[in-house]
C-alpha cells in the first residue's frame, strides 16, 4: 500500500491525518510538523510515526500539505531539492486560494496535485472535502487519496476554479454555523432555560434539520414552511430574523470569506 504522508499537523491537517488512520494501515503513515512535539504528539495517539519533514518529502507516495498558504511556498523550497529526485509521489495541497499551477511552480516541477478544501467537521467522520486534480494524477494515486480521506466525510469533485467559492461556504461554514448555534443558545437563555439546555438543544436541532434535509433530499425552504403554521410563532421568529437582514448578512458572510480566500492565494 502506498505511504501517505503530513507535512503540517495543526488543526486541519491533524483531523485529516486522524481520518486518514481509519482507513491506513499505522505502519503506513507518517506525520511531520515545523514544531516536532505537534507531530510526535499525534503520533503517538494514532500509533503511527513522526518523522522529519525531509523525509516524508522523500518516502511518502501521498504527500498532504498541510500548511497556511502564507508559509506554504517556504516549506515547498525546504523540500523541492528531495521531490526533484523523485517521480512516484502526488502532492495534495490544502493551501486556502493557492492555485495547482502556483503549486507546481513553488515545488519546481510539473509535478502531480490534487487540490483539497476540507472543513474542520473531517474530525468526527461528517467533513466537507472539495477537491480537483490535474490529469497527470494516476489512477493509482488518486485512490489511494480517496481511501486515505474515506473515512473523513463527504467528498464532491469540483472545478478549481469554482474550489474558492465552493469552500467559502463549506470550509468557513462551521464557523458561521457555531454564531448561529451561540445565538440560538443566547436567544434560549434570555428566555429563561440554563446555557447547557440552551446548548444542548440548539445542537440537536442544527443536527437534526441537517440530517432531515440530507435523508429526506428536502429543499430547507419546504421543511421551513412545513415548520412555518399560520399565524405562528415559527413564522413570528422567521419575520424577526428577516427583519434584521438575516439571509442578507449570511450571503455577505460567505461572499466576504470568498474574497479573503482570493485575497490569500496571492500571497503564499
Amino acid at each position: 500500500m502506498m505511504k501517505i504522508g503530513f507535512i503540517g499537523t495543526g488543526n486541519m491537517g491533524g483531523a485529516l491525518a486522524r481520518a486518514a488512520a481509519k482507513s491506513v494501515a499505522a505502519g503506513n503513515l507518517l506525520l511531520s510538523d515545523a514544531y516536532a512535539p505537534v507531530a510526535e504528539k499525534l503520533a503517538e495517539e494514532l500509533g503511527c510515526k513522526a518523522v522529519p519533514v525531509l523525509e516524508v518529502a522523500k518516502t511518502a507516495n501521498v504527500i498532504f500539505l498541510g500548511v497556511k498558504p502564507q508559509v506554504i511556498g517556504a516549506m515547498l523550497s525546504e523540500i523541492a531539492p528531495v521531490l526533484a529526485g523523485r517521480q512516484d509521489f502526488v502532492l495534495v495541497s490544502m493551501a486556502a486560494g493557492v492555485a495547482i499551477c502556483d503549486i507546481q511552480k513553488m515545488a519546481g516541477g510539473d509535478y502531480p496535485i490534487i487540490r483539497i478544501m476540507p472543513n474542520l467537521p473531517v474530525q468526527v467522520g461528517e467533513g466537507m472535502i472539495l477537491y480537483d486534480y490535474i490529469n497527470n494524477v494516476t489512477e493509482e494515486q488518486l485512490q489511494a487519496f480517496l481511501t486515505a480521506m474515506s473515512q473523513a466525510g463527504k467528498l464532491d469533485r469540483l472545478p478549481e476554479k469554482l474550489i474558492d467559492a465552493g469552500s467559502a461556504l463549506s470550509g468557513c461554514g462551521p464557523a458561521f454555523v457555531c454564531l448561529f448555534a451561540e445565538a440560538l443558545a443566547d436567544g434560549a437563555v434570555a428566555c429563561g432555560p440554563t446555557r447547557a439546555q440552551a446548548l444542548a438543544y440548539a445542537e440537536q436541532t442544527l443536527l437534526g434539520t441537517a440530517k432531515t434535509l440530507l435523508e429526506k433530499n428536502m429543499h430547507p425552504g419546504v421543511l421551513k414552511d412545513a415548520v412555518c403554521s399560520p399565524g405562528g410563532s415559527t413564522i413570528a421568529g422567521v419575520a424577526a430574523l428577516e427583519q434584521g437582514a438575516f439571509r442578507a448578512s449570511v450571503m455577505e458572510g460567505v461572499a466576504a470569506a470568498f474574497q479573503r480566500t482570493r485575497e490569500l492565494g496571492k500571497k503564499p
